[in-house]
Parts: structure tokens; C-alpha cells; sequence
């Protein structure tokens, strides 16, 4: 799989192959940027660790991602063993990074992260359609999150993924999405056949 963006290539006419994986890797962002999300490779992970320290603490959430950079390292260590992970690349550098985990659970716990820098341009939710879809394609039944309510940002991404909160402990939502709902279809369409809101 090709590992840089192409400026020339706007997927969004794509039809797709028989062999595209289960959600195409290229898509161009809200500023009209084309974005690569792939499956995580090993010669990534300076470059995601990197996209992890000083991550702001107003950005941070129920304790993730980790403070320091061992435990940074430690944390995506256990991620990447125990878990599914897609990174987002743009002009080279790590933007974004989403993950299931354990890959041996059949509603495994759901996270995603964007740069800060790169909030507001579609990333997340991007990384959320890619987990959705390879999950699913890899015989998952839902995906559940925890999530701060004051956290409305991603509880409104959340949300429009298809998510519902399905317990609530103080101000700690947890959500679910199941499977049998139509966004997964969705999701997995080629890009030219795609609904705008999938």
C-alpha cells in the first residue's frame, strides 16, 4: 500500500476495486487537503509518539493519553500488541490515530486522537469510519467507548458515528455502537458511492 497522499488524486470519484480494503485510505479534508489512513506499520511509531508528547492537557481525556514519554511508548505498546490501529498521515507527519482493542474481544473498547493543530478538518471522524469499517470487516459485533460528557466535541462525533450511550457513571458516558446499524454499510461504500454524511 502506497504510504504518501497523492495531491492529484481526489478519491472521492473513486468506484473502487474488488481488492480496495474495507474503507479506501485516501480522503481529502474540510481545507481540501488530501489525507492517507492506513493500517498502523511499525515505521510509524516514532512519528506517533512524537504526534503524543505534549499533547495539551485540555485535549487529554480520562487519563489518555499518558503524560510522559515512556509511558506514552508503554501505552501504544500495549495498543499496538493487543489491538487494531489506523494512523492519519498528512504531508508526511502523523495527524491522527485511532484503535479497537483487544482484537480478541467482540465489543472491544474504542479511542481516537487527532493533533490538536488538525482539529476542525475532518480527521476524526475519518479515523472513527476506518475503525468502523475494519472492525466490522473482521467479524467484530459493536465498538464501545468511555468518554467525558463535558467532552462535547466527541460526544457530538461520537453521536453522528452512530454511537449511543448506554450507561452513564458521574459525569462518564459509556457508548456503543452496534454493528446491525446502516453506518457500517455506509462506510464501507467506495467513495463515489457514498452518502455525504457516511
Amino acid at each position: 500500500m502506497t504510504t504518501e497522499t497523492c495531491p492529484a488524486w481526489d478519491p472521492s470519484q473513486c468506484a473502487g476495486t474488488t481488492g480496495c480494503p474495507p474503507r479506501c485510505p485516501r480522503f481529502i479534508d474540510k481545507h481540501g487537503e488530501p489525507v492517507l489512513v492506513q493500517p498502523y506499520e511499525p515505521t510509524r511509531f516514532d512519528a506517533l509518539v512524537s504526534m503524543y508528547v505534549d499533547y495539551p492537557e485540555a485535549h487529554r481525556s480520562m487519563g489518555i493519553p499518558p503524560v510522559t514519554r515512556d509511558r506514552i511508548e508503554g501505552w501504544l505498546e500495549r495498543l499496538i500488541d493487543r489491538g487494531y490501529n489506523v494512523v492519519a498521515v498528512h504531508e508526511g507527519s502523523v495527524v491522527g490515530h485511532a484503535a479497537y482493542s483487544p482484537c480478541s474481544s467482540l465489543e472491544p473498547q474504542f479511542i481516537v486522537f487527532v493533533d490538536p493543530a488538525d482539529h476542525e478538518r475532518g480527521i476524526g471522524s475519518e479515523l472513527c469510519r476506518h475503525v468502523i469499517a475494519y472492525a466490522a470487516d473482521d467479524g467484530r459485533e459493536a465498538l464501545v467507548l468511555d468518554v467525558d460528557a463535558a467532552n462535547e466535541r466527541a460526544v457530538h462525533v461520537y453521536r453522528r458515528m452512530g454511537f449511543e450511550t448506554v450507561d452513564r457513571a458521574g459525569n462518564d458516558l459509556r457508548m456503543r455502537l452496534s454493528f446491525d446499524e446502516p453506518v457500517v454499510e455506509r462506510v464501507q461504500l467506495p467513495p463515489a458511492e457514498r452518502p455525504s454524511a457516511a
